[in-house]
Protein backbone atom coordinates (compact mmCIF):
# COMPACT_ATOMS: atom_id res chain seq x y z
CA UNK A 1 0.00 0.00 0.00
CA UNK A 2 1.34 3.52 -1.11
CA UNK A 3 2.01 5.73 1.69
CA UNK A 4 0.53 8.81 2.14
CA UNK A 5 2.19 12.04 0.92
CA UNK A 6 3.68 13.94 4.02
CA UNK A 7 1.84 16.54 5.41
CA UNK A 8 3.77 20.14 6.33
CA UNK A 9 1.96 22.65 8.81
CA UNK A 10 3.30 25.91 10.40
CA UNK A 11 4.09 26.85 14.03
CA UNK A 12 4.29 30.19 14.06
CA UNK A 13 6.15 32.10 17.21
CA UNK A 14 6.04 35.99 15.58
CA UNK A 15 9.67 36.25 16.18
CA UNK A 16 11.09 39.91 16.77
CA UNK A 17 13.78 40.33 15.01
CA UNK A 18 16.38 43.16 16.37
CA UNK A 19 15.55 45.58 13.68
CA UNK A 20 11.69 45.81 14.57
CA UNK A 21 9.26 46.08 16.71
CA UNK A 22 6.80 43.65 18.36
CA UNK A 23 3.85 45.08 16.22
CA UNK A 24 6.32 44.48 13.04
CA UNK A 25 6.39 41.36 13.77
CA UNK A 26 2.84 40.75 14.07
CA UNK A 27 2.32 42.07 11.17
CA UNK A 28 4.92 39.77 9.46
CA UNK A 29 3.30 37.03 10.82
CA UNK A 30 0.03 37.97 9.38
CA UNK A 31 1.94 38.39 6.11
CA UNK A 32 3.18 34.97 6.23
CA UNK A 33 -0.10 33.50 7.06
CA UNK A 34 -1.65 34.75 3.72
CA UNK A 35 1.41 33.95 1.63
CA UNK A 36 1.51 30.29 2.84
CA UNK A 37 -2.60 29.97 2.60
CA UNK A 38 -2.34 28.66 -1.29
CA UNK A 39 0.79 26.47 -0.70
CA UNK A 40 -0.62 23.45 0.47
CA UNK A 41 0.16 23.86 3.95
CA UNK A 42 -2.21 21.75 6.30
CA UNK A 43 -2.41 24.19 9.31
CA UNK A 44 -1.21 27.40 10.45
CA UNK A 45 -0.81 27.49 14.22
CA UNK A 46 0.36 30.70 16.96
CA UNK A 47 1.70 30.60 19.62
CA UNK A 48 1.87 32.09 23.11
CA UNK A 49 4.90 33.93 25.42
CA UNK A 50 5.21 36.65 27.15
CA UNK A 51 7.76 38.92 29.25
CA UNK A 52 9.82 38.05 25.81
CA UNK A 53 11.57 40.48 23.94
CA UNK A 54 12.01 37.20 20.89
CA UNK A 55 8.91 36.83 20.34
CA UNK A 56 5.84 39.15 19.80
CA UNK A 57 2.96 36.47 20.25
CA UNK A 58 1.44 37.76 23.39
CA UNK A 59 -2.34 37.20 22.39
CA UNK A 60 -3.08 34.02 20.35
CA UNK A 61 -6.43 33.79 20.29
CA UNK A 62 -6.66 37.34 18.70
CA UNK A 63 -3.88 36.47 16.36
CA UNK A 64 -5.58 33.75 14.99
CA UNK A 65 -9.11 35.99 14.84
CA UNK A 66 -7.31 37.60 12.63
CA UNK A 67 -6.11 34.48 10.11
CA UNK A 68 -8.87 32.69 10.44
CA UNK A 69 -10.44 35.95 8.62
CA UNK A 70 -7.89 36.73 5.94
CA UNK A 71 -7.20 32.75 4.89
CA UNK A 72 -9.37 30.58 3.35
CA UNK A 73 -7.56 27.08 3.07
CA UNK A 74 -5.44 26.53 6.56
CA UNK A 75 -6.68 25.13 9.51
CA UNK A 76 -5.82 27.96 11.64
CA UNK A 77 -5.25 27.15 15.55
CA UNK A 78 -2.72 27.96 18.75
CA UNK A 79 0.36 26.30 19.89
CA UNK A 80 -0.47 26.75 21.85
CA UNK A 81 -2.36 29.06 24.61
CA UNK A 82 -1.32 28.43 28.05
CA UNK A 83 -4.28 27.18 30.06
CA UNK A 84 -3.19 27.32 33.68
CA UNK A 85 -3.00 31.60 33.23
CA UNK A 86 -6.48 31.37 32.26
CA UNK A 87 -10.20 30.26 33.33
CA UNK A 88 -10.98 27.35 31.32
CA UNK A 89 -14.20 28.26 30.56
CA UNK A 90 -13.50 31.56 29.27
CA UNK A 91 -10.78 29.69 26.93
CA UNK A 92 -13.53 27.47 25.41
CA UNK A 93 -16.04 30.50 25.08
CA UNK A 94 -13.76 32.05 22.61
CA UNK A 95 -12.61 28.96 20.81
CA UNK A 96 -16.93 28.40 20.37
CA UNK A 97 -16.92 32.10 18.75
CA UNK A 98 -14.09 31.32 16.35
CA UNK A 99 -15.50 28.08 15.13
CA UNK A 100 -19.40 29.46 14.74
CA UNK A 101 -17.36 31.90 11.99
CA UNK A 102 -14.90 29.62 10.45
CA UNK A 103 -16.52 25.84 11.05
CA UNK A 104 -13.87 23.37 10.41
CA UNK A 105 -10.97 25.31 10.52
CA UNK A 106 -9.98 26.13 14.28
CA UNK A 107 -7.46 24.06 16.08
CA UNK A 108 -7.18 24.55 19.89
CA UNK A 109 -4.13 23.64 21.10
CA UNK A 110 -3.31 24.02 25.09
CA UNK A 111 -0.24 23.93 27.21
CA UNK A 112 0.42 23.83 30.48
CA UNK A 113 2.74 26.18 31.61
CA UNK A 114 2.19 28.74 32.66
CA UNK A 115 0.74 28.58 35.78
CA UNK A 116 0.45 25.68 38.65
CA UNK A 117 0.19 22.81 36.54
CA UNK A 118 -1.87 20.70 38.96
CA UNK A 119 -4.87 22.21 37.55
CA UNK A 120 -4.48 21.27 33.97
CA UNK A 121 -6.34 18.05 33.73
CA UNK A 122 -9.23 19.24 35.48
CA UNK A 123 -9.07 22.38 33.34
CA UNK A 124 -9.25 20.58 30.08
CA UNK A 125 -11.81 18.52 31.54
CA UNK A 126 -13.72 21.87 31.58
CA UNK A 127 -12.69 22.84 28.25
CA UNK A 128 -13.59 19.57 26.35
CA UNK A 129 -17.33 19.95 28.74
CA UNK A 130 -17.77 23.91 27.33
CA UNK A 131 -16.55 22.81 23.97
CA UNK A 132 -18.92 19.85 23.51
CA UNK A 133 -16.25 17.63 23.44
CA UNK A 134 -17.51 14.87 25.86
CA UNK A 135 -20.21 12.40 24.83
CA UNK A 136 -23.52 12.31 26.84
CA UNK A 137 -22.80 15.70 28.57
CA UNK A 138 -23.51 19.63 27.53
CA UNK A 139 -22.57 22.49 29.35
CA UNK A 140 -25.46 24.88 30.80
CA UNK A 141 -26.46 27.00 28.46
CA UNK A 142 -25.09 25.16 25.85
CA UNK A 143 -23.05 27.45 23.56
CA UNK A 144 -20.63 24.64 21.66
CA UNK A 145 -20.24 25.45 18.47
CA UNK A 146 -22.17 23.24 15.54
CA UNK A 147 -18.51 22.03 14.56
CA UNK A 148 -16.39 22.35 17.72
CA UNK A 149 -12.57 23.14 17.47
CA UNK A 150 -10.09 20.35 17.26
CA UNK A 151 -8.57 19.81 20.65
CA UNK A 152 -4.73 19.13 20.96
CA UNK A 153 -2.34 18.40 24.18
CA UNK A 154 0.93 19.79 23.69
CA UNK A 155 4.26 18.37 25.24
CA UNK A 156 7.46 16.84 25.63
CA UNK A 157 7.17 14.23 27.70
CA UNK A 158 5.27 10.98 27.86
CA UNK A 159 2.91 12.40 30.74
CA UNK A 160 1.39 15.05 28.55
CA UNK A 161 1.14 12.45 25.69
CA UNK A 162 -0.84 9.45 27.55
CA UNK A 163 -3.46 12.45 28.84
CA UNK A 164 -4.23 13.64 25.35
CA UNK A 165 -4.77 9.32 24.38
CA UNK A 166 -6.34 8.88 27.85
CA UNK A 167 -8.86 11.93 26.41
CA UNK A 168 -8.54 10.92 22.98
CA UNK A 169 -7.05 14.26 21.75
CA UNK A 170 -4.69 15.07 19.12
CA UNK A 171 -1.05 15.46 20.19
CA UNK A 172 2.13 17.51 19.32
CA UNK A 173 5.27 16.69 20.22
CA UNK A 174 7.64 19.74 21.08
CA UNK A 175 11.12 18.09 19.12
CA UNK A 176 12.29 21.30 18.76
CA UNK A 177 12.63 21.76 22.57
CA UNK A 178 14.36 18.30 23.71
CA UNK A 179 17.20 16.58 21.65
CA UNK A 180 15.54 13.59 23.18
CA UNK A 181 14.67 11.12 20.74
CA UNK A 182 10.73 11.19 20.60
CA UNK A 183 9.54 8.04 19.40
CA UNK A 184 8.63 6.70 22.79
CA UNK A 185 6.33 9.84 23.50
CA UNK A 186 4.35 9.56 20.49
CA UNK A 187 3.79 5.32 21.13
CA UNK A 188 2.78 6.16 24.55
CA UNK A 189 0.14 8.84 23.28
CA UNK A 190 -1.01 5.68 20.25
CA UNK A 191 -1.13 3.47 23.15
CA UNK A 192 -2.94 5.38 25.77
CA UNK A 193 -5.10 6.26 22.47
CA UNK A 194 -6.06 2.19 21.82
CA UNK A 195 -6.35 1.29 25.56
CA UNK A 196 -9.10 3.77 25.92
CA UNK A 197 -10.58 2.83 22.81
CA UNK A 198 -10.35 6.21 21.16
CA UNK A 199 -9.56 6.19 17.42
CA UNK A 200 -6.06 5.84 16.12
CA UNK A 201 -4.33 9.09 15.89
CA UNK A 202 -0.47 9.47 14.84
CA UNK A 203 0.67 12.89 16.63
CA UNK A 204 2.37 15.98 15.11
CA UNK A 205 5.94 16.28 15.55
CA UNK A 206 6.97 20.34 15.61
CA UNK A 207 10.79 20.74 13.97
CA UNK A 208 12.55 23.89 14.07
CA UNK A 209 13.71 24.70 10.72
CA UNK A 210 15.40 26.71 8.08
CA UNK A 211 15.86 26.61 4.34
CA UNK A 212 17.12 28.46 1.74
CA UNK A 213 18.36 28.57 -1.62
CA UNK A 214 21.77 27.69 -0.91
CA UNK A 215 23.88 26.18 1.99
CA UNK A 216 25.79 28.98 2.71
CA UNK A 217 22.05 30.89 2.78
CA UNK A 218 20.99 28.22 5.13
CA UNK A 219 24.05 28.32 7.48
CA UNK A 220 23.72 31.95 8.24
CA UNK A 221 20.11 31.66 9.50
CA UNK A 222 21.26 28.79 11.50
CA UNK A 223 23.54 30.90 12.88
CA UNK A 224 21.12 33.70 13.58
CA UNK A 225 18.97 30.99 15.49
CA UNK A 226 21.83 29.07 17.60
CA UNK A 227 22.64 32.23 18.44
CA UNK A 228 19.91 33.57 19.52
CA UNK A 229 18.76 30.85 21.77
CA UNK A 230 22.06 30.12 23.00
CA UNK A 231 22.15 33.61 24.71
CA UNK A 232 18.32 32.59 25.46
CA UNK A 233 19.69 29.58 27.55
CA UNK A 234 22.15 31.39 28.98
CA UNK A 235 20.53 34.21 30.89
CA UNK A 236 20.16 37.10 28.03
CA UNK A 237 16.87 37.09 25.80
CA UNK A 238 17.13 39.04 23.00
CA UNK A 239 15.35 39.71 19.86
CA UNK A 240 16.97 37.53 17.48
CA UNK A 241 19.99 38.91 15.80
CA UNK A 242 20.32 39.77 11.98
CA UNK A 243 22.77 38.30 9.75
CA UNK A 244 25.26 41.20 9.72
CA UNK A 245 25.42 40.60 13.90
CA UNK A 246 26.21 37.26 13.67
CA UNK A 247 29.15 37.52 11.61
CA UNK A 248 30.85 40.36 13.74
CA UNK A 249 30.02 38.49 16.45
CA UNK A 250 32.39 36.74 18.99
CA UNK A 251 31.48 33.49 20.40
CA UNK A 252 31.93 32.75 23.97
CA UNK A 253 33.02 29.36 24.87
CA UNK A 254 29.51 28.58 26.48
CA UNK A 255 27.50 30.30 23.66
CA UNK A 256 29.54 27.85 21.15
CA UNK A 257 29.21 24.90 23.43
CA UNK A 258 25.41 25.65 24.11
CA UNK A 259 24.46 26.03 20.16
CA UNK A 260 26.84 22.62 19.30
CA UNK A 261 23.85 21.10 21.39
CA UNK A 262 21.25 22.63 19.48
CA UNK A 263 21.98 22.09 16.31
CA UNK A 264 21.07 18.74 16.79
CA UNK A 265 17.28 19.91 16.81
CA UNK A 266 17.68 22.05 14.04
CA UNK A 267 17.11 21.55 10.49
CA UNK A 268 18.75 23.78 8.41
CA UNK A 269 20.04 23.43 4.64
CA UNK A 270 19.07 23.48 0.88
CA UNK A 271 15.49 22.19 -0.02
CA UNK A 272 16.70 18.75 -0.84
CA UNK A 273 19.13 18.49 2.84
CA UNK A 274 16.12 20.00 4.24
CA UNK A 275 13.64 17.17 2.47
CA UNK A 276 15.53 14.04 3.49
CA UNK A 277 15.86 15.32 7.08
CA UNK A 278 12.51 16.11 7.81
CA UNK A 279 11.34 13.00 5.82
CA UNK A 280 13.72 10.73 8.00
CA UNK A 281 12.59 11.98 10.98
CA UNK A 282 8.97 11.63 10.07
CA UNK A 283 9.72 8.05 9.16
CA UNK A 284 11.53 7.73 12.75
CA UNK A 285 8.39 9.13 14.57
CA UNK A 286 5.77 7.30 12.52
CA UNK A 287 4.35 10.70 12.05
CA UNK A 288 2.74 11.66 8.47
CA UNK A 289 2.89 15.38 9.67
CA UNK A 290 5.41 17.79 10.71
CA UNK A 291 4.66 21.18 12.37
CA UNK A 292 7.50 23.75 11.03
CA UNK A 293 8.87 25.91 12.89
CA UNK A 294 10.83 28.82 11.67
CA UNK A 295 12.73 31.90 12.72
CA UNK A 296 14.22 34.42 10.98
CA UNK A 297 14.88 38.15 11.89
CA UNK A 298 14.03 39.06 8.30
CA UNK A 299 10.30 38.12 7.82
CA UNK A 300 11.24 37.54 4.01
CA UNK A 301 13.63 34.90 4.21
CA UNK A 302 11.16 33.18 6.33
CA UNK A 303 8.24 33.63 3.79
CA UNK A 304 11.38 31.85 1.42
CA UNK A 305 11.89 28.87 3.51
CA UNK A 306 8.43 28.24 3.70
CA UNK A 307 7.85 28.40 -0.23
CA UNK A 308 11.42 25.92 -0.80
CA UNK A 309 9.56 23.83 1.18
CA UNK A 310 5.92 23.54 -0.05
CA UNK A 311 8.25 23.35 -3.86
CA UNK A 312 10.38 20.65 -2.71
CA UNK A 313 7.76 18.72 -1.16
CA UNK A 314 5.37 19.22 -3.98
CA UNK A 315 2.84 20.20 -1.53
CA UNK A 316 -1.07 19.73 -3.90
CA UNK A 317 -2.31 23.52 -4.23
CA UNK A 318 -5.94 23.56 -1.40
CA UNK A 319 -8.86 22.88 -3.82
CA UNK A 320 -11.48 25.52 -3.53
CA UNK A 321 -14.23 23.08 -1.69
CA UNK A 322 -11.15 20.99 0.37
CA UNK A 323 -12.67 20.69 3.59
CA UNK A 324 -9.00 21.33 6.03
CA UNK A 325 -7.96 17.95 8.14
Amino acid sequence: MEQAPLRLSVLDQSPVGEDQSAAEALRASADLARAVDTLGYTRYWVAEHHNSPGFAGTAPEILAGQLLATTRHLRIGTGGVLLPRYRAAKVAEVFNVLAALHPGRVDLGVGRAGGPADRFPAQVEEVRLHLGLIPGRRPDPDQSAPVPPRLWLLGAGTNSARHAGQLGASFAYAYFLTHKPGRAVLDAYRAALGAAGHSPQRGVVAVRVVCADTEAKAEELARSVLLWRSRKDLGQDLPLPLAGSVRGHRWSELEAERAGALRRTLVAGTPEQVHARLTALAADHATGEILVNTLTADPADRVRSYQLLAEVFQLPAPRPDAVPV
